[in-house]
């Protein structure tokens, strides 16, 4: 396991808000069976369903939305977790430091507050996100344009995100793809 995720884990559980947070899942049991599900690498794609359905109806909680949201702003706890989800890579070398950059930014967690605390917003991300697991690009455009046009909260997040080159990082493809053709790695 990674040691960066554990450092955070660790760090989280140390907060009562957090474990307050957590009570209100239904069973921990069955988060624990799905995390050790998700470990192996060619688990089951109804297991990301519900995995899916467990982060939605959590983050429909107050409570476990709070203790999310104060993850990201706990220093400790943070760091780490960004270093864990999005360590450096060979083939996108920039993506690690955009993310981090704007995982530091005040006004960057402060959107994705506002986004997070908006059930109108959550229930069209969570649409967006289902519209992807099922690889439904039309649906996902679709919830995404809704998103900003409906939702001043959305672009104000975009932006931030944009100025630290999170979204630059997020659409440039990996260095180590082949090229189209020759079965050789791009230069």
């Amino acid at each position: 396991m990674n040691r960066n995720l554990v450092t955070a884990l660790q760090a989280a559980w140390g907060l009562p808000e957090f474990r307050n947070g957590l009570r209100h899942l239904i069973d921990l049991d069955e988060v624990a069976v799905l995390l050790a599900t998700l470990s192996v690498p060619d688990h089951d794609h109804e297991v990301d369903r519900s995995l899916l359905r467990l982060l939605r109806s959590s983050l429909e909680t107050g409570e476990i939305r709070e203790a999310v949201l104060l993850l990201l702003e706990q220093d400790e706890i943070r760091r780490p977790l960004v270093a864990a989800v999005v360590p450096p890579r060979a083939d996108r070398p920039g993506q690690a430091a955009a993310v981090t950059a704007a995982s530091e930014d005040p006004a960057v967690r402060r959107e994705v507050r506002t986004v997070l605390d908006d059930a109108r917003v959550r229930a069209l991300l969570w649409r967006a996100i289902e519209a992807q697991v099922n690889d439904d690009r039309g649906g996902l455009v679709r919830r995404a344009a809704v998103l900003f046009i409906r939702h001043p909260s959305v672009p104000r997040l975009a932006w931030a995100l944009h100025r630290h080159g999170v979204l630059r990082e997020l659409r440039r493809p990996s260095t180590s793809a082949p090229a189209e053709g020759n079965g050789q790695p791009q230069a």
